[in-house]
């Protein structure tokens, strides 16, 4: 069933037609008015989240190719409410199945200014503030995640993205004159971006070792140093060892402290990925929950997975930023020299780039340390509640670590079994407003929860508690 629609918008006031650009001689009122509407429909949607479901009824599409004339701006704004009103609702206080917490409202502010400016990060001359605030502002994080003096890094379009940089550049330092027989070594939980990474860096499937993890859902360090003595006896090389600080099903963090010198001792270049943990070693109060993490050579951070960092929001940090330009720059003989020590399309991937940083220093400007920490802390209070609650529970199993994300599922049901289990159940929530998300995992279908969404509330939590154990009672019905 459909969210009750918003309230139609009244056009804008005169002139009755948006033009494309902006006016360049002064304050354009068309524009401004356009956007106040604008703005206006989003608080609306913004705000009546609570009121629908996480998930609308059906997916609404507009009319997709444009008309022959160009439309107004009550027409264009109408299509965009249609969009809005088969959208999910990621602040709707049930909304906790994946990491896609709700927009900080300095994020969305930054977004409509880096929008407006389209400065593009490629080069200095292109944005000359902008790449000043982008660089000092990943020096800065990463070196209040613990790598050393003079670290920094770039921003990248989401963890997929800075994980195959983050490769890229382990293998361009480490083993440049490998072919095909070097390999990459990570967790058996490690993320799918990693088999992406491995593909497009020209590598065959089996070049991505996955170890097993212990009972904890860690890369295990014996194991690994086993692996690694075993490869150099072979001949192998090796790429990079890839440890995880938050794995995508329970959240767990491989010991990065054992991981980190275990690599520093083989010569092996570590590279964390850290899309969902890293954050926490943001505030001192939280950094013991990845210890070690400043052992790394590389770090992938998401800010957009838990901080609310409208996406996209993604960090590759470097222990070494010149490492970057050692393997991404080509020159730019159609730009200036640098100003800065290197243009921002020579240190990744990436060559346009909006001003995304604006998002995440604004947003952290917007919580200060203090707010992130509180904000962090949240998120965990919400695991442990839940935890709390569906720990007497002899009939589940609990996949956790020490974030927070929490997956479980019936003990003693067959994978058949479990993924019909979890898919009722997972239907049932969704009509009580409550939306999980179902991972395969170790064999079978989970439940899972992600407790970043600052909404929920114990309430929520506890009635969840309540129809995952009338769930596993209709177990017992003939």
């Amino acid at each position: 069933m459909l969210d009750s629609p918003l309230e139609p918008l009244a056009p804008p006031s005169p002139p009755a037609s948006l033009a494309p650009f902006a006016d360049p001689l002064g304050a354009d009122p068309v524009l401004e008015e356009t956007l106040h509407q604008a703005a206006s429909l989003l608080c609306r949607w913004l705000g009546r989240a609570a009121s629908g479901l996480p998930l609308p009824g059906l997916s609404v599409l507009p009319a997709v190719e444009p008309e022959q004339e160009g439309l107004p701006p009550e027409r264009l704004l109408a299509d965009l409410q249609l969009v809005m009103e088969g959208a999910y609702h990621p602040g709707h206080p049930g909304a906790i199945a994946h990491l896609d917490p709700p927009p900080l409202t300095a994020s969305l502010v930054a977004e409509l200014i880096a929008a407006g400016l389209n400065n593009n990060l490629l080069a200095d001359e292109l944005s000359p503030s902008l790449r000043r605030l982008e660089r000092s502002l990943c020096a800065v994080i990463a070196q209040r995640v613990g790598l050393p003096q003079g670290s920094g890094g770039v921003p990248a379009s989401g963890g997929s993205l800075s994980n195959l940089m983050a490769l890229v550049t382990a293998r361009q330092q480490r083993c440049a004159n490998a072919g095909q027989e070097a390999v990459v070594i990570c967790s058996a939980d490690a993320h799918v971006s990693l088999e992406k990474a491995v593909r497009v860096m020209g590598l065959p499937p089996q070049a991505l070792h996955r170890l097993p993890v212990d009972g904890e859902g860690r890369l295990q360090p014996e194991l690994l140093e086993h692996h690694l003595l075993e490869l150099k006896r072979r001949g192998v090389p090796v790429i990079a060892v890839v440890a995880t600080a938050g794995t995508t099903v329970r959240g767990a963090v491989d010991p990065l402290g054992p991981i980190a010198r275990l690599c520093h001792d083989h010569g092996q270049w570590l590279h964390v990925d850290g899309a969902i943990g890293a954050v926490f070693a943001l505030v001192p109060q939280h950094r013991a929950l990845v210890a070690g993490l400043g052992g790394a050579d590389s770090i992938t951070l998401n800010p957009q997975k838990v901080v609310g960092i409208t996406k996209t929001s993604s960090l590759l940090l470097v222990a070494d930023p010149s490492c970057l330009q050692a393997t991404f720059s080509t020159g730019l003989p159609y730009m200036e020299p640098s100003w800065g020590g290197g243009h921002g399309g020579e240190e990744g991937l990436q060559g346009s780039r909006s001003a995304e940083i604006l998002k995440l220093w604004l947003g952290l400007r917007q919580l200060g340390w203090s707010g992130l920490e509180a904000l962090l802390e949240g998120t965990l209070a919400r695991q442990r509640q839940l935890l709390a609650l569906l720990a007497n529970e002899p009939r589940l199993a609990l996949r956790g670590g020490p974030l927070h994300l929490l997956a479980f599922r019936p003990v003693g049901l067959d994978p058949v079994e479990c993924a019909h289990w979890s898919q009722a159940t997972r239907q049932d929530l969704l009509e009580h407003r409550l939306m999980l998300s179902r991972p395969f995992y170790q064999g079978h279908h989970h439940l899972k929860a992600v407790l970043g969404n600052p909404h929920t509330r114990q309430s929520d939590l506890e009635q969840l508690a309540q129809l995952v154990s009338h769930s596993l009672e209709q177990l017992k019905s003939p």
